[in-house]
């Protein structure tokens, strides 16, 4: 694929954390060449990259500088992504190659050092959740990419070749696209580690209580997926029974982060979805702060 599109190109990944382990096995298995996994030599990081070269048939290196790789993809927390790239920039010889790194919140300008020794840069964020004993398929995932055109161009390609959805984003739009995805994952998790704690309240204990919360909730993700937001909003909120939200803050007050969450769903509800009774459960809401 480099540098005439023709053939897919060798890659290395920097970072063998979740998302570069899944990476590089998506990545692996639509027929790419990994030619290493690069990690720091502290700590464990590189023991999970020889595990992860060892698994995608890759050298796990902590020193680029015999590096044959013509796409090197940047899997390391946004913390570091700047300053792996200054590392990188003096172990390796960039003109003609690309530079993606995987923050769903910065732009492509953290590679601006690589970009100055002649590598295409792009940044490329799957919207998709990775945690630790799991490696979700990227089929049917989309990918937010931005940067120079042709790293992009790459990008999409390389997209494509994993089953993803690639789509554009603009770089000042960055930082709203990734709160929009942690309010779909991370805060949907806490969300649903702060039900279990209402579970606790009335008496279900915490192993029983996210077995019998999984129908409702696949169903509501069912519905929403179908009919969307406004067609799948269900309970008391949407009737507009303001005695059996009063109940809910009563029991709710000995938890008050909890009853703040509650609170601010409903909140949410009266401005975003379909609700009856909105002044009255506007008044209820505000007396309770």
């Amino acid at each position: 694929m480099l540098p005439d599109m023709t053939r897919k190109p060798r890659i290395a990944i920097v970072g063998a954390g979740n998302l570069g382990s899944a990476l590089a096995v998506s990545l692996r298995r639509a027929g790419f060449t990994l030619e290493a996994v690069i990690a720091r030599p502290t700590g464990n990081s590189i023991q999970k990259a020889r595990a992860l070269a060892k698994q995608v048939g890759a050298r796990a290196l902590t020193d680029p500088s015999d590096l044959n790789a013509e796409l090197v993809w940047l899997c390391v927390p946004d913390s570091e992504i700047g300053r792996a790239a200054r590392m990188l920039a003096q172990k390796f010889r960039w003109k003609g190659t690309v530079a993606l790194h995987s923050s769903g919140a910065l732009t492509s300008a953290e590679l601006e050092s690589l970009r100055e020794r002649g590598a295409a840069v792009a940044s490329v964020h799957p919207l998709m959740t990775f945690v630790p004993g799991s490696q979700p398929a990227l089929g049917g995932v989309p990918f937010a990419i931005e940067g120079d055109r042709r790293a992009v161009m790459i990008a999409r390609r390389i997209v494509r070749e994993l089953g993803g959805q690639p789509f554009a984003i603009r770089k000042k739009d960055k930082a709203a696209y990734h709160a929009w995805a942690t309010f779909a994952s991370p805060l949907l998790t806490a969300l649903l580690a702060t039900t279990e704690r209402v579970a606790a309240a009335a008496g279900v204990k915490h192993k029983a209580a996210i077995r019998r919360m999984i129908p409702i909730l696949l169903q509501t993700l069912a519905n929403y997926a179908q009919h969307g937001a406004a067609k799948s909003f269900s309970g008391p909120i949407i009737r507009g029974d303001v005695d059996t939200v009063k109940r809910h803050l009563q029991v709710l007050e000995g938890m008050p982060a909890v009853r703040d969450v509650y609170a601010s769903l409903a909140r949410a509800s009266l401005q975003f979805l379909p609700v009856k009774h909105k002044n009255s459960l506007k008044r209820l809401l505000n007396s309770a702060e």
